[in-house]
């Protein structure tokens, strides 16, 4: 086998993160964007040993869980969806799957208590970050999301599923104001190879209860256009729900991210207010909050049932976020301490721990590698909900000398769980229960909550 060969096969099995595994000529061959059971074309184009990864050319035979039809446009073409094409059932079968793989190559004798649904397919997404730039070399201006395997590529998001309507008015209409000043040549997109250019990212986020959304123009500081148009029509559009604030963030560095060097309100304010099981959350443009809402009302109540009694327990909540986990536990503790490296989510963490009167919440701005050296309290009961590549080594290794009797693990990538879990069970814990929850329908993600307990006890 070599690279750039074309081959013909059939994909057995699909592993977590949408790697498709066929075999031909006694070798087995990753292939991204698959489904199992579908007859595929492809092209080699990596082989190492014994292992070869291929680029995905053409579905010669469709899967049997290829079994809904999709009205999208742009899908299979788009890098957002994977599965608009296979029921919610065989979704959430997929995803159950993967995940158990996984933690059984592992884990031993532990309680698989399978996937929870989200309570929405459709519309669910709180949060999106959309790209400037042009579907076509020299084409007319694009805002929408990466074609998929492309970095410079951008498809216009029309008729999205995952969001609100609302999110669809929102970037056609920023669209339309930028796209004539592109026309006349008043703006630029910037180009990421270049570094030159105007335009980066539309960011848009909405509380699912309140209705409220926060919209951020992402640019450059090489051009000064005025941008009171763009406010005053976004302002005129009938949204079912209400713009709470408009924003203009400058960017200026090499990394393609939505970040912010100096932020500019053009409208209302610089944050909205979310519902999450009881509580209300002011929660800033960087803030981390779950991009399903709802869903994340299920993945909290899995993770507060694993949890237990807290009753005179001080609880240690690392990566807390905008400290939702915290003030979810907060009432039935003795003492709840947060910690989280962005430190606007902090300060809304402390503001949503003051609104909803609860006095027992610690938040600490830091890296959770170095903030526990420094915490002088010692926990009965640590949360852990790392970013996707799991919990630094070092870091780890300063949770696991606490020695607490319980450790809850929510992780949103089974890959990083499962290499942390070695490390933990090693140290003496051992995993009792196991609880997907699907927060990402019709694509490849999803949470698992793990319950551990030290060995000994």
């Amino acid at each position: 086998m070599k690279k750039g060969q074309i081959y013909e096969g059939i994909v057995e099995e699909v592993l977590f993160p949408n790697k498709g595994i066929v075999k031909v000529e006694d070798r087995y061959v990753q292939v991204k964007h698959t489904l199992p059971g579908q007859k595929i074309r492809f092209q080699v184009n990596k082989v190492r040993n014994q292992k070869a990864q291929g680029r995905l050319l053409e579905v010669l035979d469709l899967s049997q869980i290829e079994d809904k039809k999709t009205d999208c446009p742009q899908f299979g073409q788009c890098g957002g969806c994977n599965y608009l094409n296979v029921s919610y059932e065989n979704q959430l079968e997929l995803k159950k799957n993967q995940v158990k793989k996984l933690l059984d190559e592992v884990c031993q004798e532990y309680e698989f208590e399978g996937i929870l649904a989200s309570p929405v397919t459709k519309g669910y997404r709180n949060k999106m970050e959309y790209s400037f730039g042009d579907e076509v070399k020299d084409g007319p201006l694009s805002l929408g999301l990466h074609k998929r395997g492309s970095f410079h590529d951008i498809l216009n998001a029309h008729t999205c599923e995952l969001v609100h309507p609302d999110f669809n008015q929102i970037v056609a209409c920023t669209r339309e104001v930028f796209g004539a000043l592109y026309e006349q040549g008043k703006v630029s997109f910037y180009h990421n190879l270049s570094h030159e250019g105007y335009l980066r990212h539309l960011l848009v986020r909405r509380g699912t209860k309140t209705g409220e959304y926060l919209v951020a123009l992402v640019t450059t500081s090489q051009m000064q256009p005025d941008l009171t148009e763009w406010k005053e029509q976004l302002l005129q559009l009938h949204l079912e729900g209400k713009i709470r604030g408009i924003l203009h963030f400058t960017n200026d560095s090499l990394a393609d991210v939505v970040k912010s060097d100096s932020t500019q309100i053009l409208y209302g304010t610089d944050y909205f207010m979310e519902e999450l099981m009881g509580l209300e959350f002011k929660v800033s443009p960087f803030s981390f909050f779950q991009t399903n809402t709802l869903g994340a009302e299920v993945l909290y109540q899995t993770a507060r049932e694993y949890i237990g009694d807290t009753k005179d327990k001080v609880v240690f909540d690392l990566y807390s976020g905008t400290g939702t986990i915290a003030q979810v536990l907060s009432p039935v503790a003795k003492k709840v301490v947060g910690v989280e490296i962005v430190e606007e989510a902090v300060e809304a963490a402390r503001e949503n721990a003051a609104r909803n009167g609860l006095s027992n919440c610690e938040f600490i701005a830091g890296d959770v590698l170095k903030v526990l050296d420094d915490i002088t309290e010692k926990p009965d009961l640590i949360v852990l909900d790392p970013p996707r590549d799991g919990i630094h080594p070092k870091a780890l290794r300063k949770i696991i000398d606490y020695g607490v009797d319980h450790l809850v693990y929510i992780s949103c990538k089974p890959t990083s769980l499962a290499r942390d879990l070695v490390i933990l069970q090693e140290k003496g814990y051992r995993v009792e229960r196991v609880r997907c929850v699907d927060m990402f329908p019709m694509v490849v993600h999803v949470e698992s909550v793990v319950l551990m307990s030290r060995a000994d006890k």
